[in-house]
């Protein structure tokens, strides 16, 4: 479980191919503090275990699975990734609960700036924009975000304070970008319990 609270923005140094997914390599320094092998790091918002670190990053893999869903499968050597370490029990929930299981890629339809904000907008798979309404939250890349607008169907704005853009990547967007989201979470188990019920006819019990 995370906050969608990036705590840095790591670097990848080296990607591999492994036999059923990928192997990345990671440049960070904060996310590292009492890291072990097997703990949880969400990079750009997916969950993935560490399988190995040092004092100058740390590696995990990501399987087909995970590339088909994510932007994961796109990054490349140089590339900048959000990093969050998984939340401990009694840690501030500065953002929203975020699982780290993205729910689906969306693509970035404008960037533009506001006085010291920056309007982001993106267009959200349908099982992102089922779960999304107005002033709730959503993950972007890991970043937990408020949704400010609903421009369009299936689009959802949001307003980026000059902290947000400066110590994350989302700086680095630009339109036709494809980034991961995970739909809010209290969303999804109403949406889950609703379709639950219709599914339930007259008299009969939902397990």
């Amino acid at each position: 479980m995370f906050t969608g609270i990036v705590e840095e923005v790591g670097r990848v140094e080296r990607v591999s191919q492994v036999a059923n997914g990928r192997a990345l390599r990671i440049a960070a320094r904060r996310v590292l503090e009492n890291v072990r092998d097997g703990d949880s790091i969400a990079v750009d918002g997916v969950c993935l275990t560490v399988t190995r670190h040092d004092p100058g990053g740390f590696e995990v893999e990501a399987i087909g699975t995970t590339l088909s869903r994510t932007t994961i499968g796109r990054l490349v050597e140089g590339d900048e990734v959000n990093l969050e370490r998984a939340l401990a029990l009694g840690d501030r929930l500065g953002g929203h609960l975020v699982q780290g299981h993205v729910d689906g890629v969306g693509t970035v339809q404008a960037i533009r700036r506001d006085g010291e904000h920056v309007l982001l907008d993106v267009a959200l798979p349908a099982e992102v924009a089922d779960v999304t309404v107005l002033h709730g939250s959503i993950a972007i890349n890991g970043v937990s975000l408020t949704v400010n607008a609903l421009p369009g169907p299936d689009v959802a704005q949001v307003a980026l304070i000059p902290y947000t853009w400066d110590h994350t990547n989302l700086r680095h967007l630009r339109e036709g970008d494809r980034v991961n989201l995970e739909g809010d979470m209290i969303g999804k188990f109403v949406a889950h319990l609703v379709e639950r019920r219709r599914a339930t006819k007259p008299g009969e019990i939902s397990e």
